[in-house]
């Protein structure tokens, strides 16, 4: 623009300059014409004429000059108002140009960084990818050599399944001629017992059948048929929170109780009065057992340990430690040494209670709610979720045997005074009763409005097993007789849903917890 306007002021220079020396030109003519036409008007007035001619010419020819360069001129403004225009224009324009060039490279620097950091972290990822390639591999390797084991082992698990099948014939094999001798055994002792009764020695009879000495603090006394509990003789509130479980002293009429609320009590059942607490637990007490010579109590809890303690002192003698879930059942065989208890994390653990350690532990697929030991302490009687009931050899681990019990989860199981007989109840509101050599059903209870309560709802047998005991959820506590299968007794008194039931060793009184706490003695 500037060049315009200098090609524009050099145009007006050189046009003034022109019409200047034109001017002067004529001037000088014009003196020199006037000097001359007074000396040589006439001599020369030819010349003049014709020197007047050509002047007069050139003039207007400047003139058209002139105009042309004025319009010319004038163009030339236009053309630089329209390149000032255009420089704002493009001035603004650059500003812009300039702004957005430097945000793009504030951008590009941004960028920049940022890939630089990604490609840092690019490096770190392929270091951590190589690693677990690595390990990868090596997790590969492992399950070649699992997957090798465990076809070797599906070998010998079929192997062992052949041997099992051949063994289980032999068993049934000898299971039938038991049978049969059983039989026997049974008619001759019939035969025996009308023979009695033809002589009139029927009760005699049944004293030495039946008849066993119990020791109590009172002295000896022979044990006679237990009573048919008909009326509640004391109402005690025994825990908060509820209880979930209870059972008598060998050879004593001492109530034990455990419950939600951690604690151990002893209660005095002729007097309804506390003797002793027992503290020490954390969590909720699920279970409980006590030694035959009535000196340790062993309870299983929800913190996922057992606790032992020492009757006479009072204290915990051995924490055991080992479940990785809840402990929901507990007991003790006859010789006091060993305990067994099972756990939701699907095994069973057999301690040493004089040393408190483990000595076995069983893993079974389906958790288990409630077990006891046989009458010689050498098999465990277990019932699960899955509604069976298996039997354990407790020094090898293995099963021996199982049979579907119910067509729900077993809640309790109980074991006959001679031992060969197994109390079991389920969700499916049914008690059964089996032969412990055969595992055959000899007994099944039911009752219309009887339904159990929980998981760990605990039945029993009468001590001389004529009957058994067993809670509802509607608060009302069944007894059935053994030999006519059918009820001969329903007791009210509680308020909530019963959860266990307890039969004094002497016959008398029977007792029964709820889910408030509250444990009714029955006479």
């Amino acid at each position: 623009m500037k060049l315009m306007v200098h090609k524009g002021n050099l145009l007006d220079s050189i046009t003034m300059s022109q019409e200047e020396i034109v001017r002067e030109a004529i001037k000088h003519a014009l003196k020199a014409l006037r000097k001359r036409h007074l000396l040589e008007e006439g001599a020369h007035a030819p010349a003049f004429i014709a020197l007047a001619r050509p002047i007069a010419h050139q003039g207007s020819e400047w003139k058209e000059k002139a105009e042309s360069l004025e319009l010319e001129l004038q163009q030339c403004y236009k053309a630089q108002s329209r390149l000032s225009e255009q420089l704002v224009v493009e001035v603004a324009e650059s500003r812009a140009s300039k702004a957005s060039l430097q945000e793009k490279e504030a951008a590009v620097a941004d960028l920049q960084k940022e890939l630089t950091e990604k490609r840092d972290e690019c490096s770190q990822l392929t270091v951590d990818l190589e690693e677990k390639i690595k390990a990868l591999e090596l997790v590969v390797s492992e399950n070649k050599e699992i997957r090798a084991q465990l076809e070797e082992m599906s070998i010998r698990a079929k192997n062992a399944e052949a041997e099992s099948k051949v063994l289980i014939d032999r068993w049934m094999l000898e299971k039938m001629k038991d049978a049969e001798r059983l039989n026997e055994a049974n008619a001759l002792y019939e035969d025996m017992i009308e023979r009695l009764r033809a002589s009139g020695l029927e009760k005699l009879a049944r004293q030495q059948v039946d008849g066993v000495v119990r020791q109590s603090e009172e002295g000896a006394e022979y044990f006679v048929e237990s009573t048919i509990p008909s009326a509640c003789k004391s109402r005690i509130h025994a825990h908060e929170g509820g209880c979930a479980s209870i059972l008598f002293e060998y050879n004593s009429g001492k109530l034990i109780t455990g419950g939600q609320d951690g604690s151990i009590k002893m209660w005095d059942t002729n007097t309804g009065q506390l003797n002793h607490t027992l503290h020490g637990c954390i969590g909720s007490v699920l279970d409980i057992t006590i030694t035959h010579d009535n000196r340790s109590i062993i309870a299983a809890s929800s913190s996922n340990k057992l606790y032992a303690w020492d009757v006479s002192s009072g204290r915990v003698r051995h924490t055991l430690t080992g479940h990785m879930d809840k402990v929901c059942a507990v007991d003790v065989s006859n010789s006091s040494r060993h305990v067994v208890s099972a756990a939701y994390d699907r095994t069973i653990k057999v301690w040493d209670l004089q040393k408190g350690y483990c000595t076995n532990t069983i893993i079974f697929p389906k958790n288990c709610n409630a077990l006891c030991f046989s009458m010689d302490g050498q098999t465990i009687c277990s019932g699960h979720v899955d509604g069976n009931l298996r039997l354990w050899d407790i020094e090898k681990g293995k099963l021996l045997s199982e049979v579907a019990a119910h067509s729900n989860a077993v809640t309790s199981i109980s074991l006959s005074r001679n031992g060969n007989v197994v109390l079991t109840s389920g969700r499916d509101n049914v008690h059964n009763l089996f032969d412990m050599r055969s595992l055959e059903v000899c007994g099944t209870l039911r009752a219309t409005g009887n339904r159990v309560a929980s998981n760990w709802s605990r039945s029993c047998i009468s001590p001389d097993d004529n009957y058994v005991a067993a809670g509802s959820a509607d608060g009302s506590v069944y007894i059935w007789s053994i030999s006519k299968a059918d009820i001969v007794s329903t007791l009210k008194e509680h308020t909530a849903s019963v959860l266990c039931c307890s039969w004094s060793g002497h016959g008398k009184p029977l007792a029964s917890a709820d889910k408030n706490g509250i444990v009714c003695t029955w006479a």
